[in-house]
């Protein structure tokens, strides 16, 4: 098994979704019943959301050498979905006249204060992964554990706005990222640019009459000289020379 394939496997968002995907499948099944939840679609969309958000983290992750614009978006999704998930647990409490966790306290202030475990896998990477969800998701076991549906829907309440948080830093990286070294498309563009560029030395190419750069052919798409070849500067468009072939 190639550790570079789960390169997400070292997120401690993809790590922290899991639990909470974990914790709402277990809130799910232990809470939700025929009378609070007739059709069982509260089910489905809480345990939906739930998946979705480490689901998209891995897809996400896994398209970082392709096409960072794509990483973003995905990245952008599950944060969405992890507010949809977190509004559907604030529901829940007031549903039943209860609010959430005041921010200052003791319960909110333990469960934000526990802080992950760093990832230590060496080859077994999927097995060894799965031990280190399980030990991050015991250590919340005080709230999640608990026979009182308004502990543990305050507990993974705390949990989803924790890492709602976290995705944005995590994606605040990736437009950084993306600003400094661009896209997939850009690189497509330099890539073939180079290329164009080294074919044009190699054919012993005029050089710009402006910046003095090799000049490549190009087709012109518009105008009187549709469809006709003609020299351009490599620079382009940062210089416009141009020259009749």
């Amino acid at each position: 098994m190639q550790i570079s394939r789960f390169g997400y496997y070292w997120l401690d968002t993809w790590v922290l979704s899991n639990v909470i995907q974990l914790a709402t499948q277990d809130f799910c099944t232990r809470f939700l019943n025929h009378t609070n939840d007739p059709c069982g679609r509260q089910y489905d969309q809480m345990t939906q959301a739930a998946r979705s958000a480490p689901a998209n983290i891995a897809e996400g992750n896994s398209r970082h050498s392709t096409s960072k614009e794509t990483e973003m978006k995905l990245t952008d999704v599950a944060r969405a979905t992890l507010s949809e998930l977190a509004n559907d647990y604030l529901n829940w409490l007031l549903r039943h006249e209860q609010l959430p966790w005041s921010a200052h306290s003791t319960d909110y202030l333990q469960v934000a204060g526990i802080a992950l475990d760093k990832p230590t896998y060496k080859d077994d990477v999927q097995y060894q992964s799965s031990i280190h969800i399980l030990k991050q998701k015991h250590r919340f076991d005080t709230w999640l554990c608990s026979n009182d549906s308004m502990v543990v829907a305050n507990c993974i309440l705390v949990l989803c706005y924790r890492l709602i948080m976290m995705l944005s830093r995590q994606l605040e990286k990736q437009l950084a990222a993306f600003r400094e070294e661009g896209g997939f498309t850009e690189a497509l563009t330099a890539e073939r640019l180079a290329h164009r560029t080294e074919e044009s030395r190699q054919a012993e190419a005029p050089s710009c009459p402006i910046c003095g750069k090799p000049m490549i052919k190009r087709v012109a798409k518009k105008g009187q000289n549709s469809g006709k070849e003609f020299w351009s500067c490599s620079a382009y468009p940062e210089c416009y020379g141009t020259r009749n072939i």
